[in-house]
């Protein structure tokens, strides 16, 4: 599995960019799962990228308690709500 470090959003999906801040990394410009610092910018990014680049897109899932904890759309459908059960439960 290939893992890089902390990088900006555009290094992580643009090959360009990413080679440029990365030489080398197999992650920076072909990232497919991204991280953010507080829940608002989770929701934020997750919903451009469903909704701008045709993805699906699933979270947030908040963790760092007792359990993960999902936080599902009010627009969300029942195919949602079971892709998000599996990831939330093998994230367990």
């Amino acid at each position: 599995m290939a893992i890089d470090g902390e990088m900006q959003f555009d290094a992580a999906v643009s090959p360009t960019v990413g080679q440029l801040k990365f030489p080398g990394s197999k992650v920076a410009g072909y990232a497919n799962t991204f991280i953010f610092p507080q829940i608002e910018a989770g929701n934020i990014g997750y919903k451009i990228a469903q909704r701008l680049g045709g993805y699906e897109a699933y979270g947030p899932i908040l963790q760092g308690l007792n359990a993960p904890i999902n936080d599902l759309s009010r627009g969300c459908n029942a195919d949602e709500v079971y892709k998000m059960a599996i990831i939330t439960a093998a994230l367990s």
